[in-house]
């Protein structure tokens, strides 16, 4: 290899490892939206951010999503049905930071199967707590590429 291309590689690495993208969260994960799940601890250890997206997968003739505020929430009430999210694949650009709020308005699924979401939306590019955890590992893969590559080019 030789030192332009090195040189190529290199700062390819760095940016690599620095570029942000979105994340797709599959709310429910495998099982999707549904009843009898705990939401809340789904949640918890998720990191979101403005410009992720929020997958919602259920079966529409029997939920459906609606996006609330915190009073609402907490009452497991909800606006009116043409507000609703009914495709059952529905997904929600996280656009702004801050608190938000999700609920099921079927039957009684929010209050008594707890078919309520509520995540915290960070900044874009804010640090997340897995962040500095995340750096650490860009910085050791990219060390030890460059020790590969160095390694290499003594042998070839």
């Amino acid at each position: 290899m030789t030192s332009s291309s090195l040189i190529y590689f290199e700062i390819s690495m760095v940016l690599f490892s620095s570029i942000a993208m979105a994340a797709d969260h599959i709310v429910g994960d495998e099982k999707g939206w549904t009843v009898d799940i705990n939401y809340i601890q789904w949640a918890q250890d998720k990191v979101f951010h403005v410009g992720d997206n929020l997958v919602f997968n259920y079966d529409n003739s029997k939920h459906n999503v609606f996006k609330v505020n915190g009073t609402l929430f907490q009452k497991c009430a909800f606006p009116p049905q043409n507000e609703a999210l009914s495709t059952g694949k529905d997904i929600i650009q996280l656009k702004t930071e801050g608190n938000k709020w999700y609920i099921c308005g079927k039957d009684n699924h929010c209050a008594a199967r707890q078919m309520k979401l509520a995540i915290n939306v960070l900044e874009e590019g804010a640090p997340s707590p897995s962040s500095s955890a995340h750096s650490l590992v860009s910085t050791i893969f990219g060390v030890l590429i460059l020790a590969i590559i160095a390694i290499l080019e003594n042998i070839i």
